[in-house]
């Protein structure tokens, strides 16, 4: 009989999924990503594992649709007896009451566990997310300024759900999480036999917490969130809310991360250089994937009409991946880019969803025609389009391509497909010269 999994996780897009299975690997754990929920066949091919996920788009639909999305996972959850079920979200919480709502998600899979309260983790350090007292801070970029999200230059002014309030408490008790209590990072500081207790006085007391939120200001505070919730789930089990964090601050509790972590080695071998051209899809308007490309030198530039791509403008769609054909069967690596030439977005008043589901689309037709062993995506709901425009069925993890993306492998039942390694990324996510370490390979 094949081992349950220890966490069953649920990525609410397909980057924020991919960097929690890169998490999971480089703690030493079996990990596989699935692009859907598995069927029995489907798990069975995939052998024992420590730790299962599911790339989704939550993030991107309303209330009524992630129920129907949601309501698969919690029941597979159920059939596998895993200890604990993670709802993986963006490290900024980007979410509202109508789109990609993180209570929404809370109220379809608290009812798959056995704890009646939802742990959520605030931070993820390595990606510059903070939380401190309850608010949250992100880094604009890998490495830049440290802002409070209401008044980070792009969060706070995402297209689809701007960030207008930093104390995470009050931003979920807007999608109906009512009572959610704060587990201040001066308590974790102080390891696992300080936190414990003050979890479980905040949970007895009445009137019953919703959720637990926890603090993050330093990554040496994980491992005693991870002791303080692996011990819970032992005893019952537990719904678990956050970035990728949550993982890793699981891992180091688990036995199975214990015993695969006397390989010194693990984790960190590089990016091999690519074989063959590299084509990219920059779907993201933010400032850091602009800088990115920017630096992109080893690549053709191909702009993209954002508008009449949004418009689902076919004459549009067939000349870009004409454009794109042509170069990749050159031997030139290409980069198609949604941003005009002068780093601007485009106008105002543009479906980002839209433009999202037509560059899946530009990515499908340019694969039909050129076969490619590496490719890259950047941008969140890009990506989650993208791929699922594939004929795939799961990724598992190659390398680290920096902070927030990972190198991927495609598991697919089309030869032309299995095998070609994928990096998905968020806007804000990666180094100014992650494309061209996707050509010519490097240590992150």
């Amino acid at each position: 009989m094949r081992p349950s999994p220890a966490v069953v996780y649920y990525g609410d897009d397909f980057t924020g999924a991919t960097d929690t299975l890169g998490t999971a690997a480089r703690a030493g754990l079996r990990a596989l990503l699935f692009l859907k929920t598995p069927d029995a066949a489907r798990l069975e091919r995939a052998g024992s594992l420590d730790v299962l996920g599911i790339a989704g788009a939550a993030r991107a639909m309303s209330p009524e649709e992630m129920q129907a999305e949601l309501r698969p996972v919690a029941a597979l959850f159920r059939s596998l007896g895993a200890r604990v079920l993670h709802y993986k979200t963006c490290s900024t919480f980007d979410s509202a009451p109508h789109i990609g709502s993180i209570g929404a998600a809370v109220h379809v899979l608290r009812a798959a566990v056995q704890q009646p309260w939802t742990a959520i983790v605030g931070g993820q350090p390595n990606l510059g997310r903070y939380c401190l007292f309850g608010n949250l801070f992100a880094a604009a970029g890998s490495g830049g300024e440290v802002f409070r999200i209401d008044r980070h230059p792009t969060m706070s002014r995402h297209p689809v759900t701007p960030m207008d309030e930093a104390d995470l408490r009050v931003h979920l008790s807007k999608q109906g999480l009512a009572d959610v209590r704060s587990m201040p990072f001066t308590a974790a500081s102080h390891g696992s036999g300080a936190l414990d207790p003050m979890l479980r006085q905040a949970l007895h007391s009445p009137p019953l917490a919703d959720a637990v939120l926890f603090d993050v200001a330093d990554a040496s505070q994980l491992a005693a969130i991870g002791d303080v919730l692996w011990a819970h789930a032992q005893n019952s089990t537990l719904l678990a809310v956050g970035p990728s964090s949550v993982v890793d601050a699981l891992a180091m509790a688990m036995p199975a991360s214990r015993e695969a972590r006397g390989d010194a080695a693990l984790g960190q071998a590089g990016v091999t250089p690519a074989q063959g051209p590299v084509f990219v899809l920059a779907g993201s308007l933010s400032p850091v994937t602009a800088r990115q490309v920017a630096a992109a030198s080893s690549f053709d530039i191909v702009w993209l009409d954002a508008a009449k791509l949004a418009q689902r403008d076919t004459a549009a769609l067939a000349t870009h991946a004409d454009a794109i054909t042509q170069g990749l069967t050159r031997g030139r690596n290409v980069l198609a880019c949604t941003r005009t030439p002068d780093s601007m977005p485009p106008g105002d008043g543009l479906d980002a969803q839209a433009l999202a589901r037509a560059g899946g689309d530009l990515l499908s037709r340019v694969l039909a025609t050129t076969p490619l062993k590496r490719i890259g995506i950047a941008g969140g709901d890009t990506s989650s389009h993208g791929v699922q425009a594939l004929d795939a069925w799961g990724l598992s993890y190659v390398a680290d391509m920096g902070a927030g993306a990972s190198l991927c492998r495609v598991h697919s039942d089309d030869a032309k497909l299995d095998g070609m390694e994928i990096m998905l990324k968020g806007g804000q996510m990666g180094t100014e010269d992650v494309f061209e370490r996707l050509v010519h390979g490097g240590v992150a």
